[in-house]
């Protein structure tokens, strides 16, 4: 019996979500799939936001929407590890009195939540989550989906402490459907807080950061003293920002370091060191200087693919540029290449970058200074994923892992490529104005579908399901659009949801368990009948069209 009401409620709880349950193939397409070898005239099968297959022998689905991929290149959706992407912009920092001298930019970061507790000014409250900042919506993602980036690591950019990063997807119309992993780790800015307090100064900045963690690791061992026996002791004090920085002095969470030049990566080793960190380098300008102290510290790096370019005036009488900056110009291009020689872990991030297209034409420059493709590849898929603890679920394309995939026209390292569709978590997004239609072409960048027939779906239907032990009336209202159907059904008791089609499967989750849900029907003139199947058995409905 319990069996029986379970499953009855289980379904209740897939209609009253919205379920996404269109199916793709692309065929007779290249397919990269990072994880293994690269597949010549394969089909990649996507269902309910997952990889449902990928090979060359590849079965298509009958339900599934079908691009012709010849001629094009299916990517693992491409990482940027250091953004600031869906979160609240902060406030405006107010200029500072007097002149600005030639160290790092002082900040005034926007307000914390001011429910934290914390007994540390703003700037200093590692606690602050990203995850409590994120905004849902999908068009903010546009122009980096047009480039072909589906996932993210998302911070702050304020403060000392820019608090703990998110990793998430941009497709999703709530923050729990976007998400992917939060927290990821703990962020660090070597800068100065000028805000009228302390500390005002570098050299008060890296006093501060090592006192914080100084403290955290006595209110650590004083929590665990306490927990084995309290008795005669005092309580330990509770401060949420001290609090943060426990799970990374366990090594449970990496701390992220924003660091650019040998001396701030070096400082920021030592510091690991110190506090046996796990240590990621965000930026990494100079980190090819240091390979080999980063690959003995186990040290991964966010590597900025933010190249140096030539600022000074061509004009004969304008003052030579400084030796530093020559070579800095000509090495920084050559970073990626010694890292991955040195086996350094590394993916690329747009930081700094003014033009989010320099992102590819400067990984293509990478490989022309000793960076091979495949290990430019990884680093913006497969690599970044490992680092950001997902690959388990993204960064190749492997059948079980989330449909996030990039399909271009030409290599996605070469000069000349053009992204002609995006998948993120299964949702299909069309490059717009779409790419003009090749000669007897019908391939999925060649333009919009011819128009397509009418179903015999569309219209409303009404319909009865036969749960036990009650019968459930609802109204099932179905449109065409192109060669989509999509509708509204209504009950009293089921609520609203959309769908393609009257054919789908899903997965639900209902009291702590996965259940794996089938939902058929099978229309005969103006007749509808069909089941939901559970993995505790079927459930009849039925219903007619109206006229």
């Amino acid at each position: 019996m319990k069996k029986t009401v379970f499953a009855f409620f289980a379904i209740i709880s897939l209609f009253s979500l919205s379920v996404f349950a269109q199916s793709y193939a692309i065929t007779n397409a290249k397919v990269v799939t990072v994880s293994g070898a690269t597949l010549e005239n394969a089909t990649v099968v996507i269902r309910d936001g997952i990889i449902a297959d990928v090979g060359a022998s590849v079965k298509v689905p009958g339900d599934a929407r079908v691009f012709d991929g010849k001629g094009l290149t299916v990517y693992p959706g491409f990482f940027d590890t250091a953004t600031s992407l869906g979160l609240a912009a902060a406030a405006p920092a107010a200029a500072p009195a007097g002149g600005g001298g030639g160290g790092p930019r002082p900040q005034t970061p926007a307000p914390a939540a001011a429910a934290s507790g914390s007994n540390y000014p703003v700037g200093l409250q590692p606690e602050v989550l990203a995850l409590d900042q994120l905004r849902a919506g999908e068009a903010q993602f546009e122009s980096q989906r047009n480039q072909g980036f589906t996932t993210v690591l998302t911070v702050s950019r304020d403060g000392i402490f820019n608090g703990q990063s998110a990793v998430i997807n941009l497709a999703g119309d709530s923050v729990s459907s976007m998400l992917i992993k939060a927290p990821y780790g703990v962020h660090i800015t070597f800068t100065t807080l000028r805000t009228g307090g302390f500390p005002g100064s570098l050299l008060g900045t890296f006093a501060a950061i090592r006192q914080m963690f100084m403290d955290a690791q006595r209110l650590r061992d004083w929590k665990k003293a306490y927990a084995a026996n309290p008795r005669g002791m005092k309580r330990p004090d509770a401060d949420p920002s001290l609090e943060a920085l426990i799970p990374a002095l366990n090594g449970e969470m990496p701390v992220v370091f924003n660091a650019n030049t040998e001396r701030e990566i070096i400082r920021a080793l030592d510091f690991a060191a110190e506090f046996k960190l796990r240590p990621v380098i965000s930026g990494g300008a100079e980190a090819g200087a240091v390979a080999q102290r980063l690959k003995a510290a186990n040290a991964a790096v966010l590597l900025s693919a933010n190249l140096p370019r030539k600022t000074t005036s061509n004009s004969p009488e304008a003052d030579p540029e400084p030796l530093d900056v020559l070579r800095f110009r000509v090495e920084a291009p050559k970073t990626a290449g010694k890292l991955a020689q040195a086996g350094v872990k590394f993916a690329f991030s747009s930081a700094g970058l003014s033009n989010l297209g320099d992102f590819f034409s400067n990984a293509v420059k990478m490989t022309e200074n000793g960076l091979s493709k495949d290990a430019a590849l990884k680093a913006m898929t497969l690599g970044a994923a490992d680092i950001l603890g997902v690959s388990d679920r993204l960064g190749s394309v492997e059948s079980g892992k989330i449909a996030n995939l990039v399909v271009t026209r030409g290599d996605v390292l070469s000069k000349e490529k053009a992204v002609t569709h995006v998948f993120v978590d299964g949702k299909l997004f069309e490059q717009r104005p779409p790419a003009p239609r090749p000669a007897g072409g019908s391939g999925i960048g060649s333009g919009p579908p011819p128009a397509a027939a009418a179903s015999p779906a569309t219209g409303t239907w009404n319909i009865t399901i036969e749960a036990p032990g009650q019968s459930l009336p609802l109204t099932l209202v179905l449109t065409q659009t192109g060669s989509a159907v999509t509708g509204q059904m209504q009950s009293p008791a089921l609520g609203n949801f959309s769908n393609g089609t009257l054919s789908f499967d899903a997965a639900v989750t209902f009291g702590g368990q996965s259940l794996d849900l089938s939902v058929s029907g099978k229309i005969t003139g103006n007749q509808v009948a069909g089941t939901v199947s559970t993995p505790m058995g079927a459930v009849p409905f039925s219903g007619t069209k109206a006229p």
